[in-house]
């Protein structure tokens, strides 16, 4: 059995080698299909959180999934539908994706220099095995699946979703001629009895080239409003891991909410390598960032829905 550390290891090596690549594991091709979006456990219907969402979208972009629903060989069974057999060019062992389960427990320990005992807590993490809907053969699961993304797809995004979690934060938005920011609280660490700032500001929408851009940026900017409303230190954890956090989470909400991609990296050229730098020394980065991104993507998504649409660990 891997450890913690070894299978923490093996999922950001993986993550590593596909942005080294150029596959951006949280940004997928746009879809207005309902069963397309962050990816969700086919049982519970609820969202995969922490790390699971990248792995799902790198495991459905290298196979050309377009269904948001997972689940177990006996999850999909009891749903009354097979999971096909492995293709013979695929590889044994890589037809099902990997995903982690994470939870911590709770142990007694003995102090070595003192002999007392003490709670510690640890994780428990392993792996386990999950099917796309797209894998799946029955009628029963076929509500589930997506038709095949084709080039002439022409359908007319639908921005009331996201307008809707917009206004519903009630976050104080200024315009701005060409600057997005958002201004924390002053003095630091008063919300919510700051004297100043929480506040962002926003270019006009006639501003961006395309509609997915400014829904984009303001979902980036939003993700910095939630910090402090989540308990999200940026000095704890530092400006890359807030930046990537942000960069999730609005790819996340644009992914939940029927935005298209607004841009590509092109302009996150330099944040993509301090990404990777970090990510290579420090093996529990990305499991860090993804779970911060997902438990701020559930809070934003609350304003707007009775209960937040993901949980932290696999269903």
């Amino acid at each position: 059995m891997q450890s913690p550390t070894e299978i923490r290891k093996q999922i950001t090596d993986q993550i590593v080698a596909a942005l080294e690549q150029n596959l951006v594991p949280w940004r997928q091709p746009w879809r207005s299909n309902p069963n397309s979006g962050r990816p969700a456990n086919v049982s519970s219907r609820r969202a995969y959180g922490g790390v699971n969402p990248l792995l799902l979208m790198l495991h459905a972009e290298k196979y050309e999934f377009q269904s948001r629903w997972w689940g177990t060989f006996n999850q999909w069974q009891a749903l009354g539908g097979i999971v096909r057999k492995r293709p013979a060019q695929v590889d044994p062992g890589h037809w099902g994706a990997q995903i982690v389960f994470y939870k911590p427990i709770n142990r007694t320990v003995v102090d070595a220099d003192t002999g007392e005992e003490k709670d510690r807590r640890f994780p428990l993490l392993r792996t386990f095995t999950v099917f796309n809907a797209d894998q799946v053969v029955g009628k029963s699961v076929e509500t589930f699946q997506t038709p095949k993304l084709t080039d002439d797809e022409n359908v007319t995004p639908n921005f009331a979703p996201a307008d809707e979690l917009i206004a519903a934060t009630g976050a104080d938005i200024r315009p701005s001629q060409d600057k997005a920011y958002y201004l924390r609280p002053v003095p630091e660490d008063s919300w919510p009895h700051h004297k100043d700032g929480d506040l962002i500001v926003m270019p006009r929408r006639q501003s961006f080239t395309k509609p997915g851009a400014y829904y984009e940026t303001i979902f980036h900017e939003l993700a910095h409003w939630a910090e402090v409303r989540v308990g999200w230190d940026h000095r704890e954890h530092g400006y890359s891991a807030g930046e990537l956090v942000a960069e999730m989470t609005g790819t996340f909400l644009a992914s939940e909410l029927g935005v298209p991609d607004g841009e590509d990296l092109t302009n996150h050229a330099a944040y993509l390598k301090s990404w990777l730098d970090v990510m290579k020394a420090d093996p529990s980065f990305i499991f860090r960032a993804s779970t911060q991104a997902s438990k701020v993507s559930d809070y934003l998504l609350s304003f707007v829905r009775e209960s937040a649409n993901s949980v932290s660990e696999a269903a």
